[in-house]
């Protein structure tokens, strides 16, 4: 199961990385569950996401607005009892700041049934939310 695992983690990224945000949605559960890390912007409230859709209009369309240039950059699979962590780094530049982001990240991705069912991430949010604070006039 942990090489199936990981296969479907780097096709996740790999499809990401292409801009296939369509065949990314595909490798979700149709209730996976999704949380950002504490502290990010794009999920204040810390409640998670359910649903591909809620992923699509929530994160996905939204960065593709914010950022010039984001990628996940992963750099480690490691498969675990019930999926992968992924640990690599987020780059790009945040339009409306004008500034660079560099950070390390890890995904937890709970998976079954050949999906991903949960999502979980890891990031310096002190630096996600410094890098997309507005410039100052």
């Amino acid at each position: 199961m942990s090489d199936s695992n990981i296969a479907l983690a780097k096709r996740l990224y790999t499809l990401f990385g292409q801009g296939d945000i369509p065949g990314v949605l595909a490798l979700f559960d149709p209730a996976i569950e999704w949380r950002e890390a504490e502290g990010n912007p794009y999920q204040p409230d810390g409640a998670p996401w359910i649903g591909p859709d809620a992923v699509l209009t929530k994160l996905f369309m939204r960065i593709g607005a914010d950022w010039d240039g984001f990628t996940v950059i992963p750099q480690t699979f490691t498969a675990t009892e019930h999926g992968v962590l992924v640990e690599g780094r987020y780059t790009g530049t945040y339009k409306s700041s004008a500034r660079a982001l560099d950070v390390q990240m890890a995904h937890v991705l709970t998976m079954g049934g050949g999906h991903i069912t949960r999502f979980q991430q890891y990031v310096d949010t002190a630096t996600l939310q410094a890098v997309m604070t507005p410039a100052a006039s």
